[in-house]
């Protein structure tokens, strides 16, 4: 089993969304999160005078766990061409092997925690 983390663009999270459920992805989870990285940050302006520098930019974070290994190239791919928009800030994907899984509803474990249930 896999979790994929990507931290993308706010303005690109509903492409995302909808390419991972164009591709049968389910189980999503995304927060608003504050962020920076090769950008570090962006100059902004207080009241349209007072320049002042914005050192965590405003991102969103989206987990994906996945049951099977081969279907980890396929979601990363989806998340890249979804998120792309060619500028500095798009973002990062990051992939995790998870050991264990349990749906408190039902008790199952490993993988057939994490598909649908009826």
């Amino acid at each position: 089993m896999i979790k994929i983390e990507a931290y993308i663009r706010e303005e690109k999270m509903d492409d995302v969304i909808n390419a991972l459920a164009a591709i049968d992805v389910h189980g999503i989870t995304c927060y608003q999160v504050m962020g920076c990285g090769s950008q570090h940050g962006v100059k902004g302006y207080v009241r349209g005078k007072q320049e002042i520098e914005l050192s965590l930019l405003p991102k969103i974070k989206i987990e994906v766990l996945i049951a099977a290994d081969n279907c980890e190239n396929r979601v990363v791919e989806t998340i890249k061409k979804s998120a792309y928009t060619g500028e500095n800030g798009d973002g990062k994907i990051c992939c995790y092997d998870i050991k264990h899984v349990v749906r408190i509803r039902t008790g199952e474990t490993g993988p057939e925690a994490i598909r649908p249930s009826d």
